[in-house]
């Protein structure tokens, strides 16, 4: 115990816990090295390294080490700072680097345990600590004149580079995250964006690492790499270690044949990966790996050589066949010779036979095979002629290889005996005949053929073909009497009921050639299915099949998180399979408005439920109602005006007032039947009738409530002034967030503003969607209305104030104003008048509200439009005169100033007119413009006012400009302009240039 005591003092306090903890709970566990006691004994390293099964690894300590050295630092002002550049980090970087140096810089291990942001970190580092010439590219460097080691560190980087490039072409499967790995998801991510940033500039760097390896190729002298000693010394950062890390003998010793046969592995692959899109250059890798195969043959050991050799005979059999190069000496890839030297020449038939002979041999590996028959098919889909019956014939070849070794025989062949023809099955036959040595043939391989003679008796439809097999000399041999007559006689049983039967079988996927096919037809069925007692039928069939879930075949298949629970609680599995998937294909019909299908496959699970739950007899209830409610919104919604039945209407209140215990509910049809009893204004039941108890506790009914009773006593401002005030607290605190004083470090005290924690009974973003589904033009005015006083209270704006109907009926402050999400309140209130104007676009209030709000953020091109539009649907599109309280004085001078701010200065001097008081310096100082956007002169024929055609007429002479000149004399001297008339006459001229004025503005900006 002294002994262990003398260990603790000298480790850290951490280091001490950690084994007195593993020491106490579990005796035999041996420790695991902390990344940190690797700083405190620079000896430890190789120590531990050396170990048999060192725990962390070496590639786990490289990911510590670098992981470490790479964090950012917070200051005191809580910025995030790149990592310092001390002692400690630089020391873990090179223990890193130390690591990789004691694997002897083995890339294949390295990629295997290190993500691509991490060994590009390393590999960096590498460059870095080897006094690679900074700001050089690699290119440009002559590896001839640099040390050893640095020239090798640049090579190490380029072959990574380029097997990064390769390895991330070959497709990779995700890992789908589980429930604990969710909040890694963001981590993951972030990985994934720097892994994607690394390879785009190693791609567009690839043709210079290729560069440089290739030159290294021309290097016949040997290479040194770092060790872990060469390493220690550069760290001593002393003249005498620069000078021994710098010669000629320092590091590890890698002869130039090992380097080459490396590098002609590495060059080889990135060449046939660019061969996909450039095909020359499967040429250039296939005399890389020629190069590979002879230097793995001179050397006596390859150490220092990491490469697949069965990777390299791939890719040595792939270059030749996509390059035509064969060599007949080569003994090892003869087989492969020959097949790809008879497709190169067309010689099919000889493929063919040479198939057979295989399925004896059983040389060719199979996914070799495959790949022929892919070839061939895709040489017959370009137009090529005669090879359908090759297809079949290597099809059939490749099935009876898969039979002799006891494998499921694949669909394709599978759909060949569809409508086969008897030259196939006597081919078929004959290849079973020539691929089973009867002498030689072991007893596995003569049992597989008899199943498979029997499972080809059991796919054919013909008789007569079946009795083709059944008298062949092969079948006879393999199948006992007994079986061969059962077999028979099933055969012709089957037949006799094929006859009888009225329903054809038209296709593969309608014949009962197994399980699988059954249920992969029966599952296709079901997914297109929309008829309950079909759905039942083929659920029936299903579970006859297999005893599994049925209802997760398809992942578009959803119901609401409320039942899930309940309906997983079915333990009868049809049933279950029944409800859910009845309700949500009821779900998705309602979603594509289909509501006769939703209307049918709900009451079919209605009468489901019925039978052993009550609970689920009610949710079945509710959706219906939910459905019948959204049918009669969508009807009402494309114009039609036929009030809800009162049934309806009754099964609505009787929703809202149903207090059942333990039943799930979901929000949404409290939220649709409250929105259906406002938009068909039964308001005396919201307001008079719903139970105490549903205010409480629905928020939806609570707000209904609420609107219903402000809607109801509108009229009369002084009485409604008690509901709008409910409401207006209401909509208030839905709009408010939690507010929290904190005290600066100068003393100052701040607010801090939580948005996410809304303080009203319903969050904003549930209010919305409420209010999305009302369609009731009162109800949504109400709410404009009380959305535009708020704000222009938050935002205390008077010159840009926005306008609606009934602003007298709301408070005129805010007590608590610094609590209200101004952002929140401005949101609301564009998406609240947007979506008004998508149900009526001809409410000139509502366009006038929208217009107000372009205006006051400036954007005055789309306000103008707008107030146009305001004026045209109150006045049939100009032909009639605007009202005054649409176009009251502040519109007509909020249409002055969107024409002024686009420089349409001559618009503004008309407009002036509008006004009920000539505003002569408004439009004297528009006309004074010579930089105008507008048609000038083209708009005089709008000017009715003498004063300001007088006024046009001095411009235009003071500047010289006789033609404009003329045009205002002109305009002027009208008759009905003369100021002699009588006002009706005055009047009349006025109200005609106002008309034509605006419908020219129409055309303007409409």
């Amino acid at each position: 115990m002294a002994m262990l005591r003398i260990n603790y003092g000298r480790m850290s306090a951490e280091a001490a816990d950690r084994v007195a903890a593993v020491t106490s709970s579990r005796p035999g566990t041996p420790l695991q090295t902390s990344w940190f006691e690797f700083l405190l004994d620079a000896s430890l390293l190789e120590k531990h390294l050396q170990n048999s099964n060192p725990d962390p690894t070496g590639v786990q300590l490289v990911i510590q080490f670098l992981e470490q050295a790479s964090k950012p630092l917070v200051n005191e002002q809580n910025q995030v700072q790149p990592p310092a550049d001390n002692r400690r980090n630089r020391t873990l970087k090179l223990l890193a680097l130390k690591v990789a140096a004691y694997m002897k810089w083995d890339l294949d291990a390295l990629e295997k345990g290190l993500t691509i942001p991490v060994l590009n970190m390393l590999l960096n580092e590498l460059l870095c600590v080897s006094k690679v010439p900074a700001g050089v590219k690699h290119v440009d460097l002559d590896l001839s004149t640099l040390p050893p080691t640095t020239a090798m560190a640049v090579l190490i980087y380029n072959r990574w580079a380029i097997r990064t490039i390769v390895l991330s072409s070959f497709p990779e499967k995700q890992n789908k995250p589980g429930p604990h790995q969710m909040n890694m998801l963001s981590v993951v991510q972030q990985e994934k964006e720097m892994t994607d940033n690394i390879l785009s500039v190693l791609k567009e760097q690839a043709s210079d690492s290729i560069t440089v390896l290739v030159g290294a190729l021309r290097l016949k002298k040997d290479f040194y790499v770092h060790t872990m000693r060469t390493l220690d010394l550069l760290a001593a950062d002393t003249a005498a270690a620069n000078g021994e890390t710098e010669s000629s003998t320092a590091g590890l010793r890698i002869s130039a044949n090992e380097l080459h046969c490396q590098v002609h592995y590495d060059l080889g692959a990135i060449f046939f990966q660019q061969g996909c899109t450039d095909q020359p250059t499967f040429e250039k890798a296939r005399d890389h790996f020629r190069q590979t195969k002879e230097l793995l043959k001179k050397l006596d050991s390859t150490v220092h050589v990491h490469l697949d050799e069965k990777r390299l005979a791939g890719y040595w059999n792939a270059c030749k066949a996509l390059t035509g190069d064969y060599d007949s000496c080569d003994s090892q890839t003869t087989h492969y010779d020959q097949i790809n030297g008879l497709l190169g020449a067309r010689n099919y038939q000889t493929v063919v036979e040479a198939f057979i002979k295989d399925n004896v041999s059983r040389a060719l590996p199979k996914d070799f095979r495959r790949s022929v028959l892919r070839e061939v098919l895709y040489k017959a889909q370009q137009g090529e002629t005669g090879l359908d019956e090759v297809c079949h014939q290597l099809c059939v070849c490749n099935a009876v290889r898969d039979a002799l070794e006891g494998e499921v025989l694949g669909v394709r062949f599978q759909q060949l005996l569809m409508k086969p023809s008897k030259r196939l099955v006597d081919f078929i036959l004959e290849v079973c005949t020539q691929s089973l040595e009867r002498e030689r043939s072991s007893e596995a391989s003569r049992r597989n053929m008899a199943t498979f003679m029997h499972t080809l008796c059991e796919s054919l439809q013909e008789l007569s073909l079946v009795f083709v097999v059944s008298s062949h000399k092969l079948f006879t041999e393999l199948l006992k009497e007994e079986e061969r007559k059962l077999l028979v006689e099933q055969m012709r049983k089957r037949s006799a009921a094929v006859k009888l039967s009225a329903k054809p079988l038209p296709s593969f996927y309608d014949s009962p050639a197994s399980a699988s096919v059954s249920v992969g037809q029966l599952e296709q069925q079901l997914i297109l299915s929309l008829d309950p007692r079909k759905i039942r039928q083929i659920l029936n069939e299903l579970h006859d099949i297999a005893d599994r879930p049925f209802w997760r075949i398809n992942s578009k298949w959803e119901v609401p998180p409320d039942y899930i629970n309940v309906i997983l609680a079915i333990k009868d599995n049809l049933t279950k399979d029944q409800v859910y998937i009845l309700m949500a294909k009821g779900l998705h019909c309602i979603a594509i408005r289909d509501f006769l299908h939703a209307r049918q496959l709900f009451s079919a699970c209605l009468e489901l439920v019925t039978e052993f739950s009550p609970r689920l007899r009610q949710v079945m209830l509710n959706e219906l109602l939910l459905m019948e409610v959204r049918a009669h919104e969508t009807a009402a919604a494309d114009g039609c005006k036929e009030r809800p039945p009162p049934d309806l209407v009754s099964r609505v209140r009787g929703y809202l007032e149903m207090r059942i215990r333990d039943l799930p509910l979901r929000q949404v049809v409290g939220e649709e039947c409250v929105a259906f009893m406002l938009n068909w204004r039964e308001n005396d039941y919201l307001t008079l009738q719903v139970p105490p108890s549903a205010v409480i506790n629905n928020p939806y009914v609570k707000l209904g409530q609420l609107l219903a009773s402000t809607c109801k006593e509108l009229p009369g401002p002084k009485e409604s002034r008690r509901t709008a005030k409910e409401l207006w607290d209401a909509v208030v605190q839905i709009c408010s967030v939690s507010v929290q004083h904190k005290r600066s470090s100068d003393g100052r005290v701040g607010l801090i503003k939580h948005r996410d924690s809304s303080l009203g009974i319903l969050h904003r973003s549930k209010f919305i969607t409420f209010v999305k589904k009302i369609r009731e033009p009162l109800v949504l005015t109400t709410l404009i209305s009380l959305f535009v006083r708020l704000h222009s209270i938050v935002r205390d704006d008077i010159v840009n104030e926005v306008t609606a109907e009934h602003l007298s009926i709301w408070p005129a402050s805010l007590p608590n104003i610094q609590a209200v999400d101004v952002e929140a309140v401005a949101v609301t209130v564009k998406e609240l008048v947007t979506y008004a104007l998508t149900l009526n676009p001809n409410n000139q209030s509502w366009l006038i509200t929208q217009a107000d709000i372009y205006f006051a953020t400036n954007q005055y091109s789309a306000a103008l439009n707008l107030y146009l539009q305001a004026g045209s649907v109150s006045s049939d599109f100009f032909t009639k005169a605007v009202p005054p309280d649409v176009y009251t004085d502040q519109v007509l001078k909020r249409m002055i100033k969107c024409c002024s701010m686009m420089n349409c200065h001559t618009q503004v001097a008309v407009l002036c007119q509008f006004l009920r008081e000539v505003d002569y310096m408004t439009a004297f100082k528009a006309l004074q413009e010579q930089n105008s956007h507008d048609a000038m002169d083209s708009f005089y024929d709008y000017i009715w006012d003498v004063t300001i055609l007088e006024y046009l007429t001095h411009i235009h002479h003071k500047r010289g400009e006789a033609e404009k000149r003329q045009i205002a004399i002109k305009a002027i001297g009208q008759t009905e302009l003369n100021t002699s008339n009588p006002e009706e006459v005055l009047q009349l001229a006025a109200q005609k240039r106002k008309k034509k004025f605006l419908q020219a503005m129409a055309k303007l900006y409409f």
